[in-house]
């Protein structure tokens, strides 16, 4: 494989992966390596050579962990989706209803924090500018390994909710999408802009801003709010 050391990985077929990927720091950090390079040099600074490089790793590690270039974005994208985290504890139907409002806080800010940090916002730019290119499967990649698993993460908790007693819905898909809307409104694409967003600021901000999102869903979903 070393003739690959000027060139990005080749494209392969990643379509079989897991929604939730579970990575070992080493991978961790070789991930992170490469989002640097993505946020600093864009899609041509993925490659072999300049990743090894960066994550002080060999090629042939990079290759039996994630394979092409197309699974090195796989998993870039599954990294970033696996830091927007789902609180886990004992039955749902012990867990008191303040105690999930903070469950559904927590999610919130860590979507948001990964929505509007630089390497997603990379990633997205690089899919929004490949979108007309014949063969790019990056779009594809970001709904699957990123907005799915969020997805298929965040329903998990609204039905945890839903079995306490805490939430009345009957369309699980649409009490996510209500809530992802209240959360992230029109931000990303603002961010996505280059424009600033003050709600995103500060860990701070971001908590306010969360709060409020969460006020707006339990208005419309709480079961205090339907009885």
């Amino acid at each position: 494989m070393d003739h690959h050391d000027h060139s990005p990985f080749d494209g392969a077929d990643t379509d079989g992966a897991p929604l939730d990927e579970a990575f070992t720091p080493r991978q961790e950090e070789v991930l992170e390596a490469a989002l640097g390079l993505l946020v600093e040099g864009g899609e041509r600074a993925i490659t072999t050579a300049g990743l090894a490089r960066a994550a002080n790793c060999s090629k042939e590690s990079l290759y039996k962990w994630f394979g092409d270039r197309d699974g090195v974005l796989a998993a870039m994208i599954a990294y970033q989706a696996s830091k927007v985290r789902v609180a886990v504890g004992g039955p749902a139907a012990q867990r008191p209803a303040d105690t999930y409002r903070a469950d559904l806080e927590g999610f919130g800010i860590d979507l948001l924090a990964v929505l509007s940090g630089p390497a997603s916002l990379a990633l997205n730019r690089l899919a929004i500018g490949q979108a007309s290119r014949e063969g790019s499967r990056l779009g594809d990649l970001l709904v699957a390994r990123g907005r799915r698993a969020v997805s298929s993460r965040a329903k998990g908790l609204l039905e945890a909710g839903k079995r306490a007693g805490h939430l009345r819905f009957e369309d699980t898909q649409g009490a996510f999408e209500t809530l992802y809307g209240l959360i992230v409104r029109d931000m990303h694409v603002r961010l996505m802009l280059g424009e600033h967003v003050p709600a995103t600021n500060t860990d701070r901000a971001m908590a306010t801003h969360v709060a409020a999102a969460i006020d707006q869903f339990f208005r419309l979903y709480g079961a205090d709010a339907q009885s």
